[in-house]
């Protein structure tokens, strides 16, 4: 292999895309130290980095959303400068982000149009014309979606392939990808693979970011490794393993490849469901007659597509959420029907979705946080007084404890990177010592140490007895971790199935709808 930061490809090689020297500072942050990234014509490059390594800053200023502190880049042997995304799509340059850039509202044919000169008053007709040359180009590349129905009644697999089709559609030959997978069915990652692959034949270039190593093993033909802002390895990916590029990534040997242990260790029942049913914010019923129960010292995996159930069921079982028909019933009791506090008094912990819109508050610091579930207690608070220097203590004991990085323990938490804000979220909750623990996609958008770090704490509660209910649409997480899995479709369990018996392909047909 070569030798780490140097390029081992011919250098007289066609480049597509040549990023020299970049640097990107954000006030006193330097996130990109001098990187060169190179990537040819009719290639797919992935490029991996743990959270805050500057892989995104450095696809960011490729695609005009940032400009570069310094350095050069390069289109087709061009020197260009790339001061909006408009200016990187005139260049051939486009980017389908992780979170879509779609109006929901408006169809798909007019996200696609949008921008376009004086589109929307060129009539029906003219729409119809632009519909015809985006079905082909969908069916060209095999991203098939219906045209002419609103972003909102379209699957998540269906928008990316709006997304996907709009930068074709206006001419990119070079297409950045964020997290392109971290959202789809397993069928619909073979499908986006096959994709990709066709784009690659035609001569197209594929830049990826992505924690999923298994698909950059896969897929991709050169791969790129940022570490702390700087450039440590390209190689072809024949020359390299899934294990030394998760040791790339995090600059040490911290990543192990644990065999749990799956010995029965189930006791009593946990949580029994019985007879949900569940309506969600616009009358829609989102879980029906949901029936299934959490032992403990059980982790139980539910799989299934975003907007199937997960969160209004996350969300009952939390107390943030009625429930109109059927009986919860906790640790042997009827648990209270939408009440946070009974959740939280009971036992039920809770790492979010979204950490920072409903798990953490970015503006106060790690103690502030921290507190946020037992200010009213002795322990933390007298005659409706914080304890602040024994709570100050009590927040430093635990941020040690758990690993997490931060510039102070006075400093906000937007400013730590969504790893250490995991972390410190799963800190709060483990500190209650909880019965339940619901934890909802609780590796999104962390790279491999810090997923590592995730799935060491859901598999130390379950060894100390307790019960997991691990919603996630990472198959991979789920097979990894649960001892048993729920799938969830159309507000029901179309599956449950033990770990010795899964099969990965059947499992993806239950998560699409197909017995």
């Amino acid at each position: 292999m070569a030798d780490k930061g140097e390029e081992p490809m011919d250098r007289a090689a066609s480049y597509s895309v040549e990023m020299n020297q970049i640097v990107k500072q954000f006030g006193s942050v330097t996130a990109n130290d001098h990187v060169d990234f190179r990537a040819k014509a009719g290639e797919i490059h992935a490029l991996l980095g743990e959270n805050g390594a500057g892989k995104s800053t450095m696809m960011c200023m490729l695609s005009g959303v940032y400009r570069p502190t310094s350095g050069d880049i390069h289109i087709h042997g061009e020197k260009v400068r790339i001061r909006s995304p408009k200016d990187a799509m005139g260049l051939g340059v486009g980017m389908v982000f992780q979170n879509f850039r779609l109006v929901q509202t408006l169809t798909a044919a007019e996200n696609i149009v949008l921008g376009e000169k004086s589109s929307f008053w060129r009539g029906p007709r003219w729409l119809g014309q632009k519909s015809e040359e985006i079905e082909a180009i969908s069916k060209h590349f095999g991203l098939p979606f219906p045209v002419d129905r609103p972003i909102w009644q379209l699957s998540v697999g269906e928008q990316q392939r709006v997304e996907i089709v709009k930068t074709l559609y206006r001419g990119a030959d070079l297409i950045v990808l964020d997290e392109p997978t971290s959202v789809l069915t397993p069928g619909e990652v073979d499908q986006l693979l096959e994709t990709l692959g066709r784009m690659k034949r035609e001569g197209k270039t594929v830049i990826m970011t992505t924690h999923k190593l298994k698909e950059v093993m896969f897929a991709s033909d050169s791969i790129s490794v940022m570490r702390k802002g700087k450039m440590i390895a390209t190689m072809a990916k024949a020359e390299t393993t899934e294990w030394e590029l998760a040791q790339l990534m995090v600059g040490k040997e911290g990543i192990h490849n644990r065999i749990l242990s799956r010995e029965p260790m189930l006791g009593k029942a946990m949580l029994v469901v019985e007879g949900l049913d569940v309506y969600a914010d616009h009358g829609r019923k989102a879980l029906k007659d949901l029936h299934f129960q959490v032992d403990e010292g059980e982790i139980v995996g539910v799989a299934g597509v975003s907007g199937n159930g997960q969160k209004e069921l996350a969300e009952v079982l939390t107390g943030l959420r009625t429930w109109k028909q059927g009986a919860v019933r906790f640790d042997g009791k009827a648990l209270r029907n939408g009440s946070v506090r009974a959740a939280i008094e009971s036992g039920i912990a809770h790492v979010p979705e979204n950490r920072m819109k409903s798990g953490l508050a970015g503006s106060l610091d790690a103690v502030d946080n921290l507190l946020f579930k037992t200010y009213w207690s002795g322990e933390r608070s007298r005659f409706g007084l914080l304890r602040t220097g024994s709570n100050r203590r009590w927040s430093e004991k635990l941020v040690e404890l758990f690993d997490v990085k931060m510039p102070g323990i006075e400093a906000p938490v937007q400013q730590m990177s969504g790893g250490n804000q995991q972390k410190l979220l799963f800190a709060r909750e483990i500190d209650q010592s909880p019965k339940l623990m619901v934890a909802v996609h609780p590796t999104q958008g962390l790279d491999v140490g810090a997923t590592d770090g995730v799935h060491q704490l859901l598999n130390e509660l379950r060894g100390k007895g307790r019960s997991v209910l691990l919603i996630s649409e990472d198959l991979d997480e789920v097979l990894q971790l649960a001892d048993r899995i729920l799938v969830l479709y159309d507000g029901r369990i179309v599956g449950n199935i033990v770990r010795e018996e899964a099969d990965r392909e059947h499992i993806g047909m239950l998560m699409a709808g197909s017995s």
